[in-house]
This record gives structure tokens, sequence and C-alpha cells, in this order.
């Protein structure tokens, strides 16, 4: 699943960056640009997630912690 932000969320998300100049981004440069920062950043979430997921089983049960990570190691592999 790629995430994608629409424009509404864009601007909005423009208007509350405080930014220090004042930029008159085209809206569809300003969406390309913000999604390229989406595209950059989702792997390092997706990882940060997996991880946190994995200590969450880990304190639970560590034998499904162990599965998990079994399942993600041979996913890798393939």
């Amino acid at each position: 699943m790629k995430i994608k932000l629409t424009s509404d969320e864009v601007r909005d998300a423009f208007i509350h960056s405080n930014l220090e100049e004042n930029y008159n981004f085209l809206e569809e440069d300003l969406v390309k640009l913000a999604n390229a920062f989406v595209a950059k950043a989702e792997p390092l979430i997706r990882k940060d997630e997996r991880s946190a997921c994995l200590e969450i089983a880990n304190n639970l049960n560590r034998e499904v912690a162990a599965k998990i990570q079994e399942v993600r190691e041979n996913a890798k592999s393939n």
C-alpha cells in the first residue's frame, strides 16, 4: 500500500508548517513535493512500526514474536 496525500492534506500541512519565508508554490508542485517526502519516509515509518509491533508481541508472547520474526526473515530472503 502506497501512501498518497490529497491536495487538501498537503495544503493544510503547508499552511501549518511555519516556514520562515513566503513561498508561492503551484498546488500541483506542492502535492508532488509532499508525496516525494512521504515516499522517502514511508519505508522508515513502516520499519519503525514493525519493530514496535515485534516488541509488543515479544512482551506478550515470546513464541509468537519469534514466529513473526521468522516469517519476516523468510519473506526478505524470497
